[in-house]
């Protein structure tokens, strides 16, 4: 459900915007009306730093050096935080720890390189040089290496490995040249290449270390971050203000839950400011604040992803978790897959974090759905003989007039979807616009609706054959009057007949299509379950080897590969289809248009609904 929301408009002098917003924040319960964007400089860099401290709060929160191969010494090292620099200290060690990484992977190339050409003296080198002896250094292909080379120049070998060698040339000719190309001296010797190694590991130990003793200012920085948080929302609460009496007098817009309007007026009484309430309407462009139950609140994640409703419409989130759960379970559509998401959402509450619950219903649902639809891993169960009667019963096998049962079940959920799109289109039709400008609608929906739900009752026998031809012609031509004379009470009748056939023409295809579209329902379920057999298939064949012990392992490791890549692959079907089906076929049949903004109190709260 939407929560009634109260117009406040306030009005105070000039000067005395920061004590009252500062005071409205601490109250949490009223949305300012402000930008949602940096109007200046000073926003932009308070964003950027409220930013910049979650990441790092969060980063700080997740440090763990348990698995690390220096754990000891990290846990050894003693390092000293400034209290007053603590993001400052955050962002030296992870720049210095990002720089020394690249560092240590030069050095490790550099070590490699030293030791392939040995220990040698710098100074010996430097004395040659001075005396007018050039050194040169190659490295090339042991097939394209001469070995006469050795008898023509002063040439000494210094390693090879049978696939390259490295040798050195020492000349004080000037017209010396060798058929070969030179290589890079190394940089130093491999003595030198571990000293450094061993310092840049020192480093990083020491920098670990220093994100490990962030941990214990974890809170401070949160509070610097609420702190932060509170001065943008009230710059941003300030650029949205309005000034009348020369600039003398300011005035503001907010929006508070009607729950809340007793307490709230107690408060604001205390306050020198005066304001205005008034009812929230529509036209106000109030913020949405859903008010549901624990069920619901865990699929408002979803709305959200759409959009939330306009104040004057429908809350979708109840239907969504409904209907989502449902098509969420068909097209997974295993038993066997439900019980490891249920499993997963109870065992695992801490790795999940709040989507722990959501996987848990999701588990519980695709479980039962799982049975219905007689799929276990990948196994028919309505044929085992360790599956009673009583549960055999409630599966949906066999066929109905030809057709899979399970692919007209989910026909008929579809149906059913797309009769309540249409009920809740009518209903809040009438509400915005009232009964007599909405018969277009409920012309169209007493038809559709209407009609097959009489079409129900003569498929389960409770009308005749000759009822249910007075009913479907009394319907139709009740309905024809709203959708062919009335659909605008405003306009000519003649240019209504054309309106509404065009409209008869789009309704009926756009229906067949959207009606087809819940056959992913089916066509998911199945091939999830088809894959799962298939490898079940494979893994069993392997036990006809006569190996014993190989048998048994290749088969275990297809079956909880295959099973595992299937499971992945059906939950990302799962979600994204339903998601589909909600969205596009019962959003566009609901006319929900989910143009709302989310309610969002000016608060020292950081995160808000």
């Amino acid at each position: 459900m939407i929560e009634k929301m109260t117009k406040y408009s306030f009005i105070l002098l000039k000067g005395k915007d920061e004590d009252f917003l500062t005071a409205v924040q601490e109250l949490g319960v009223v949305d300012i009306t402000r930008s949602s964007k940096p109007v200046d400089k000073e926003s932009s860099d308070l964003m950027n730093l409220t930013r910049e401290l979650g990441a790092a709060i969060k980063a700080i929160e997740s440090v763990d050096w348990a698995s690390d191969p220096d754990r000891e010494k990290i846990a050894a090292e003693k390092v000293e935080i400034d209290p007053s620099d603590i993001l400052g200290c955050y962002r030296n060690a992870v720049a210095r720890l990002k720089a020394l990484d690249e560092e240590l992977v030069a050095a490790r190339k550099d070590a490699a390189s030293s030791k392939a050409w040995g220990e040698y003296d710098a100074r010996t080198f430097k004395m040659l040089e001075a005396r007018g002896f050039r050194i040169r250094f190659y490295c090339i292909p042991k097939k394209k290496f001469d070995s006469s080379w050795e008898q023509v120049y002063p040439l000494a070998i210094v390693s090879d490995d049978g696939k390259e060698v490295r040798f050195v040339t020492i000349s004080d000719d000037p017209a010396y040249s060798l058929p070969a190309e030179e290589c890079q001296a190394p940089k130093m010797t491999p003595e030198e290449a571990e000293r450094r190694i061993s310092d840049i590991g020192r480093q990083i130990i020491r920098h670990k270390a220093e994100l490990a003793a962030l941990k214990e200012y974890a809170g401070t920085l949160s509070a610097e971050l609420q702190d932060k948080a509170g001065r943008l929302q009230r710059h941003l609460a300030c650029a949205g203000a309005g000034s009348a009496a020369e600039g003398m007098v300011t005035t503001y817009t907010g929006f508070a839950p009607e729950e809340n309007e007793k307490e709230l007026c107690e408060a604001l009484d205390r306050m020198d400011v005066v304001y205005i309430k008034d009812a929230a309407v529509r036209e106000d462009n109030p913020p949405i604040k859903f008010k549901g139950n624990m069920f619901t609140r865990m699929f408002s994640v979803l709305t959200d992803m759409y959009g939330r409703p306009s104040y004057d419409e429908f809350d979708p989130t109840p239907y969504i978790s409904v209907f989502f759960t449902l098509f969420f379970a068909m097209c997974m559509g295993d038993a066997g897959y439900g019980l490891v998401l249920l499993i997963a959402g109870l065992g695992m509450k801490k790795m999940l974090g709040s989507l722990a619950p959501l996987v848990t219903v999701l588990g519980g649902a695709t479980l039962v759905m799982g049975i219905v639809l007689h799929t276990f891993f990948g196994m028919d169960i309505s044929t085992v003989s360790w599956v009673p009667d009583w549960l055999k019963a409630c599966m949906i096998t066999g066929t109905v007039a030809g057709y899979d049962a399970q692919m007209l079940f989910s026909i008929l959920i579809g149906v059913v979807h797309l009769c309540v799109a249409m009920l809740l289109k009518a209903v809040y039709a009438c509400r915005r616009h009232g009964f007599l400008n909405s018969l277009g609608t409920l012309g169209w929906t007493l038809l559709l609706v209407g009609g097959v739900i009489v079409g129900g009752f003569f498929l389960l026998g409770v009308i005749d054959a000759a009822l249910t031809k007075w009913i479907v012609i009394v319907l139709g031509g009740i309905s024809a009057v709203g959708i062919f004379i009335l659909n605008d009470i405003h306009r000519n009748p003649l240019i209504n007949i054309g309106s509404g056939l065009y409209e008869t023409y789009n309704t009926v295809t756009g229906l067949l299509g959207d009606v087809l579209s819940y056959l992913r329902l089916y066509a998911l379920g199945l091939a999830g379950g088809m894959l799962g057999n298939a490898f079940n298939s494979l893994g069993t064949s392997l036990l006809d080897i006569n190996v014993p012990g190989l048998n048994i392992l290749g088969c275990g490791l297809i079956l909880v590969f295959g099973h595992v890549l299937n499971l992945a692959m059906c939950c990302l079907g799962a979600f994204v289809h339903p998601l589909r089906l909600n969205f596009l076929e019962f959003f566009k049949n609901s006319g929900y248009e989910g143009e709302g903004r989310v309610y969002s109190p000016l608060s020292n709260e950081v995160n808000n609904e």
